[in-house]
């Protein structure tokens, strides 16, 4: 039996649905969504969607390190509140942290923990040691002059300061 698509194996998906649904997956759609828009199986989906991430994580360089004037921020993304817990311990939440290169490059990790003794392992390899690094006030960035980056700028939001000439960092608060 001759193959009725060229781009995935023997696939017997026709190359329009095919290319459909790499349109989808390029617009981050998830793959049971992909399923109700395209009518293929779940199985399908999720096996071609596993093998364009396979194929785009070889094809991708590896990145550099990150330098110039730099922007490094954590988020927390979750519910919004939890019984019991508030601010940074709230347990359920999930904790995503990123250096971001003004000139438009951006590297982000989901951390176990925001401590003070584990961010310069996490960042260490990611940042050039002669960036300028632009972070908030808090205490956890403290470990940052300790690991080399001289250049460590704050932006302290509890006094009310979001900018002060070139330091801030709202370029990665806004990604």
């Amino acid at each position: 039996m001759q193959p009725t698509n060229h781009h995935y194996g023997c696939s017997k998906i026709p190359t329009r649905k095919f290319r459909y649904l790499l349109r989808l997956f390029a617009l981050d759609l998830m793959a049971s969504d992909t399923v109700r828009l395209t009518g293929l199986g779940i199985r399908s989906v999720n096996d071609i969607y596993l093998s364009l991430r396979q194929r785009l994580n070889q094809l991708c360089p590896i990145p550099a390190e990150l330098g110039g004037a730099l922007e490094l921020d954590e988020s927390y993304f979750g519910p919004r509140r939890v019984l019991g817990k508030r601010g940074r311990g709230a347990s359920s939440r999930t904790i995503v942290l990123g250096p971001f290169q003004r000139a438009g490059r951006v590297y982000t990790e989901i951390v176990p923990d925001c401590f003070k003794a584990t961010l310069p392992g996490i960042i260490r390899g990611k940042i050039d040691l002669v960036a300028m690094v632009n972070t908030d006030g808090w205490r956890g960035y403290d470990g940052l002059v300790g690991v080399c980056f001289d250049r460590h700028y704050r932006v302290l939001h509890s006094q009310d300061e979001y900018v002060q000439d070139a330091v801030h960092i709202n370029g990665i608060e806004s990604f």
